[in-house]
Parts: C-alpha cells; structure tokens; sequence
C-alpha cells in the first residue's frame, strides 16, 4: 500500500508542453548525459502511441515548433534530465536556433514502431565515436535503461531492487488491484504538505488557463478565449457550464500551442491534469469552499483518474483527457459537493456512458476542444447524479464502475487493435 504523498509526487508532476515529446526529451537528455562531447546525430524509436501524439504538437519556447523532432533536437542542446517532464525549461534562443541547424542536416530521425504500444522510447545519441541509449518504458519518466557504447550503466530493474525506501514501487499497478473505495480514501489522510502540493497544482493550471484567456496573444484555436468573449453575463452566472469549458479549453489552447508555462499533470498527461484539476477548482471557487476542501476534491479527481488510467494503460487508442480524467473530473465535483464517494462513482458512469468512444488522434490544437468537451460533461455528469438520475447497466455501463472500466477496455483491446495504425496512416500521408 502506498501513502497520499507517494501518490501525489509519483501521479500528479508539474509538465511543461506535451507530455509525449517531453518524454522524448526527456530520453535524449538523459542519454546526451552519458556524453562527453557534443551531440551529433539523434535516433529515437518510439511507440505507435508516442508517435502519434508528438507529431504535431507545439513544443513550449518555440514560437510554433512542432514536434517529437524538435523537442529531441532541443534536448541535444538544453535538456536536463533532473528536470523531469521539464527537461527542456532552460532552453533559449540559442538553443532553438542550434535545434534548427541539426534539424536542416537531417541529423534527428523519429522512427515509430507500430507493433509497440502504450509508453516507449528509444533514444540513441552519438558524439564522434560514442553512443549512448536511453530507454524509457511504462511511464513518461520511467527510464528503464541507460547504455553508453553497448554496456549498461544503469538498471532500473537493479536501482529497484537495491532501494531501500519503496521508490521502486510501480504505482499503477498498485491502483490496478485495489477497489474505488479503497483507493479514494486515501483524501483523508492529507495533511498541509499535501493540501499545498494540490493547492499549488490549482494555481499552476489556473495560470495557464488566464494565458489563454489573454487577448494580447494568439494560443491555438483560442476556444477558451472564444467561449468568454462570446458567452457575456452567462459566463459569471450560476450556471457553471461555460465557464468550466473555457477555463479548461483556455488552459489547453495554450499548452497545444507551446506556451512556456508548465500545468500540473495527472496519470501521466499534462491536459487529462487540466481536466482533472480545473472543473473542481472552478466549482470550489463558486461554492465558497474553503483551501483544504478544494484540496481534497482535487486530489479525489486525480485518484479517480488514476483508477481509471491503471487500468486501460497510459497511452489508449480513446482519448483520455475525456474519458479517464473527465470521469475523474465528474467524482471530484460531486464528492466536492456531497462528500459521498458512492455519489462520486455514479457520475463516473455517467461520463463514461458519454465518452467512452471518443478516439485520440494525436495532441494538437483541437485537443484543447476535447478538453472542454471532458470538463464541461464532469460537471454535468455532478449535476445529474446530485438530482438523482444514474444510468442502469447498458451498452458498456455495468452495475460497478469496476466492470464498466474492464468493458471499456476489452473494447479498446478487441475492437480498437488498429486504430493507431490507421490515424498515424492518415497523419504520414499528410507529409508524404
């Protein structure tokens, strides 16, 4: 069993831009590391999943740069491997302009190997004579290998088994075993180190979120930026449908867009973080609840999300910021408002009856409308369950929310095998 401390620092982690290229990075940094000298050539072998989510996303600091390309270029030059899903906050105008050069010399190939799903990447990084690999598996950080000219140097398998202090412990698969209730409790043992940690996840993507509400720039589709100009009084009235989606639409527009400014993540993807913390933050704000009640709502939607997310894997062929941390969003909400985690997994339901056949297409600016779509739904999903309605068992509904979860993913597994395949076929022939 794990604490709400390990939860919080291993589930929800500050990410700047997508969190697919940032894993990227991530890899290249962490191999460029084992480097003497300068970077002079970049291979990365990523995952259909990788692959299709990093190609045509902004990369933060790059005034329109998109990319798993540019990202690995930029980590040649400026990444930093302690910074994590922020490996490429230091970049500057140097930095982009060196990416560009090895960019134009064909010196940085992205590869996908369809027949790999879910989290990998392969970075080979050469200076001169040397090559150093990274490998990572299973999460966004979870650097299994470091191999520098064919001998390895370090293990994450062997880092595990000689840790002393539980580090090691794969997280996901501990949600995957345990039962909602379970799992949910975990909100109250928090104490003011954890209230501060979500707290400070809160301002973080409300941040973002008023970047994309500023006129005096362009973020994306500017959806969220639309929906408020346009909405009028609606958008400060009781009804809080608007202002939901905009806030997480905004917040969403500028990530998709690269805008330098990091969100705080859940399950492993900076917009499902969007979803999961800004519907429940808009609400608490509305209702007058306090610091510690906020809090705790938020961190029942990330534990929903997770309990969800452990189950259908990190990268899925459905769209997660809808799907996993819509659902996520929709108990944090209703345990908001109720404090009834029964409650809470009803509206659960309800989202996933709604959702659950939404397909990811890869991160781009229309994500930020998906985003405001999973938001927006949460909080009606709240509403009805708090007005008595939930749905009985039918089509992939089941009379648990542990069995609907398991049907949603045997029809990802038995239905949606392809699907990748077939949008990364799409994709490529846009460039071809």
């Amino acid at each position: 069993m794990f604490t709400i401390k390990e939860f919080l620092r291993t589930e929800v982690k500050p990410a700047l831009g997508c969190t697919e290229p940032g894993a990227v990075a991530l890899a290249v940094a962490r191999a460029k590391e084992e480097l003497g000298g300068p970077v002079d050539a970049v291979t990365v072998t990523v995952s259909d999943s990788i692959y299709k989510n990093g190609v045509d996303v902004g990369i933060p600091g790059t005034e329109g740069l998109r990319g798993n390309n540019v990202a690995a270029a930029l980590s040649a030059f400026c990444g930093r491997s302690s910074y994590g899903l922020e490996v490429l906050k230091d970049c500057t105008g140097d930095d982009i302009e060196s990416a560009k050069a090895m960019l134009g010399k064909n010196a940085v190939k992205i590869t996908p190997d369809l027949d790999r799903h879910g989290v990998f990447i392969e970075a080979a990084v050469r200076s001169g004579d040397d090559v150093a690999v990274c490998r990572i598996e299973g999460s966004h950080t979870g650097i299994s290998e470091v191999i520098l000219n064919g001998k390895t140097v370090f293990s994450a398998e062997k880092a595990q088994s000689s840790s002393r202090n539980g580090s090691g412990k794969d997280l996901s698969a501990e949600i995957a075993r345990m039962g909602f209730p379970e799992l949910v409790s975990l909100v109250d043992t928090m104490d003011g180190e954890d209230t501060d940690y979500v707290m400070s996840g809160v301002e973080m993507n409300m941040t973002i979120a008023e970047y994309g509400f500023d006129p005096s720039h362009a973020t994306g589709l500017d959806i969220g930026k639309t929906l408020k100009k346009h909405s009028g009084a609606a958008f400060d009235s009781d009804d809080l449908s608007l202002r939901i989606k905009a806030y997480a639409a905004a917040a969403s527009d500028a990530r998709m867009a690269g805008a330098p400014l990091a969100v705080m993540s859940s399950a492993g993807s900076g917009n499902h973080g969007v979803t999961a913390i800004l519907p429940v933050a808009v609400c608490a704000q509305h209702f007058g609840k306090n610091r510690e009640e906020t809090a705790r709502a938020v961190a029942f939607s990330h534990l929903a999300t997770s309990y969800v997310k452990s189950r259908t894997g990190r990268l899925t062929p459905t769209c997660g910021c809808t799907v996993a941390a819509g659902a996520g969003a929709a108990a944090g909400i209703t345990y908001l408002l109720t404090k009834d985690p029964e409650k809470a997994a009803q509206a659960m339901l309800v989202v996933l009856g709604n959702l659950v056949g939404m397909v990811c297409d890869g991160a781009k600016n229309t994500c930020a409308l998906k985003v405001g779509t999973g938001a927006l739904e949460a909080y009606h999903a709240a509403l009805l369950v708090m007005n008595g309605h939930a749905p009985e068992p039918q089509g992939l509904v089941d009379k648990s929310l542990e069995q609907t979860v398991e049907n949603m993913v045997q029809v990802s597994e038995k239905g949606m095998g392809n699907l990748d395949k077939a949008i990364i076929d799409v994709i490529n022939q846009r460039f071809a």
